[in-house]
């Protein structure tokens, strides 16, 4: 269950990995990894509250094809291992890397 975020939720960051300005997803849905590298922050128990003490860095590790959602990107923490699903953002002027999404879908 997707809590009430903090700030708008769809906020501009800066990738702690590649250093990228993210800048927020303009199609209404909510950024929350870089679309350049596609790591993310390790901030939330509950999507949307950043409640998560952790705060690692979220290393993508694979994709899978959801019909409900498309492309989810499988991503754990380098600091906990802890194992969550992104949504790709695929239809946005700042569109996630595809070729990684596919070097990722190709790998074992």
């Amino acid at each position: 269950m997707r809590k009430n975020f903090l700030g708008s939720g769809n906020d501009a960051f800066v990738c702690e990995n590649c250093k990228l300005t993210v800048r927020p997803l303009t199609n209404g849905s909510y950024r929350d990894h870089c679309p350049r590298c596609l790591y993310c922050k390790h901030v939330d128990v509950v999507p949307g509250d950043r409640l998560a003490t952790c705060q690692g860095l979220m290393e993508p590790v694979g994709v899978e094809y959801s019909p409900k959602k498309g492309w989810m990107i499988l991503h754990r923490c380098t600091r906990c291992t802890e194992l969550r699903r992104n949504k790709a953002a695929l239809n946005d002027t700042e569109a996630d890397d595809y070729e990684l999404i596919i070097a990722l879908a190709s790998s074992p």
